[in-house]
């Protein structure tokens, strides 16, 4: 009886363990790959209307956030290198075609203009 008793509780403590150490192995592999890259530089625009538009420009895949603030016209992007996402680059020009000029990429005048008048910043030369 007490052979039967050990042998229980033997089995009872291996199987906690061995699903513990699984539990484990899976937050391993959420947490394999490559890790999020976070940047921020400067985009022109003025309003929510802007916000909106420049974060929405950003929805692809490889970008994991973005958040523009109106006030220092700051963007903050957090992403991972992709096929589509090569770069900070490819991320400014992402927001240059939705008619916001970054740091190094300027909107199409056509694009620009297209905006709603609200969202007409001061553009550099």
């Amino acid at each position: 009886m007490k052979a039967i008793k050990a042998f229980m509780a033997i089995a009872i403590m291996l199987i906690i363990v061995s699903v513990a150490n699984a539990q484990d192995a899976k937050a391993n592999l959420r947490n394999f790959g490559p890790k999020p890259k976070t940047e921020s530089f400067k985009v022109y625009g003025e309003c929510e209307m802007c916000k909106h538009r420049i974060e929405n420009a950003l929805k692809v895949d490889g970008i994991k956030s973005a958040n523009w603030q109106e006030d220092s016209k700051i963007l903050t992007v957090q992403y991972i290198l992709t096929a589509d996402i090569t770069g900070l680059d490819k991320i400014e020009q992402l927001v240059a075609a939705a008619g916001h000029d970054a740091e190094r990429y300027k909107a199409e005048d056509a694009i620009y203009q297209k905006l709603s008048p609200c969202c007409h910043y001061e553009r550099k030369k």
